[in-house]
């Protein structure tokens, strides 16, 4: 059978999702908790592949194996066995071609933005310039449909397209913070944080809005702006087709 879990993390003390030689990562403790409780080596696939220090508030994967009669003891053993960092959300069936990455629809994207220093809340990035939040919309507005974000995309990924189609954008003030929400269909490695720090350029004045356009155009990461640090970034939300 196929099952997807779906649960959180704080990406603080990992390097990323994806596994790595001589680096703790997400998915390590993930396959390690998985493959003790079914007995049986197995190796999970995620819905994407988060960054070092990059957060996910709700990510899927899925694994294969042998009907699991109690998931929701299945659950608490996983969170029981797990470091406090992660969080098993649920665990359930789901059709045999369902697929974690393949199958997701869209995918929604928060980074959060602070104009002071955060004293008990690390995950929020500080930026003590005063940030033009209407111009940042404005300008955001160009990279809205399916577009090329090549000038948005880490040098040498592996992607096999660099075409996304994003459906929403839009920065918005949260008490003292900023909130900026990005969704599309994929994303693209250091994609959102590039985005961001080019839009923070255009909410200082550095350049103009209409600006993000002859980005695009040129398909060149040196064009756009500076990659804001990861911990701001959370995964907040994956859709999935209701009939996987």
């Amino acid at each position: 059978m196929r099952y997807f879990i779906e649960f959180s993390y704080n990406g603080f003390n990992y390097h990323g999702w994806q596994m790595q030689p001589n680096a703790i990562t997400v998915q390590e403790k993930m396959n390690s908790c998985v493959s003790t409780l079914i007995k049986k080596k197995i190796e999970l696939i995620a819905a994407g592949r988060t960054d070092t220090g990059v957060h996910a508030r709700q990510m899927f994967a899925h694994f294969d194996c042998e009907k699991i009669n109690d998931l929701e003891d299945f659950i608490f053993k996983m969170n029981s066995f797990l470091p406090n960092d992660i969080f098993i959300k649920d665990v359930f069936s789901v059709n045999k071609d369902s697929h974690a990455r393949f199958s997701a629809i869209s995918r929604t994207y928060e980074y959060y933005i602070s104009n002071s220093k955060q004293v008990f809340n690390p995950n929020i990035y500080t930026f003590f310039k005063k940030l033009n939040i209407d111009k940042m919309n404005e300008a955001s507005l160009y990279l809205l449909g399916e577009k090329d974000f090549t000038s948005f995309s880490k040098l040498h990924s592996d992607s096999y397209t660099n075409i996304c189609n994003v459906s929403e954008i839009k920065f918005e003030k949260i008490d003292e913070n900023i909130m900026f929400s990005i969704t599309s269909n994929r994303f693209l490695r250091n994609m959102v944080r590039s985005i961001v720090g080019t839009l923070i350029d255009v909410g200082t004045s550095k350049i103009q809005s209409d600006k993000i356009n002859y980005i695009l155009k040129m398909k060149n990461r040196s064009e756009a702006g500076f990659s804001v640090p990861a911990k701001g970034l959370f995964l907040t939300r994956i859709i999935y087709p209701k009939n996987i």
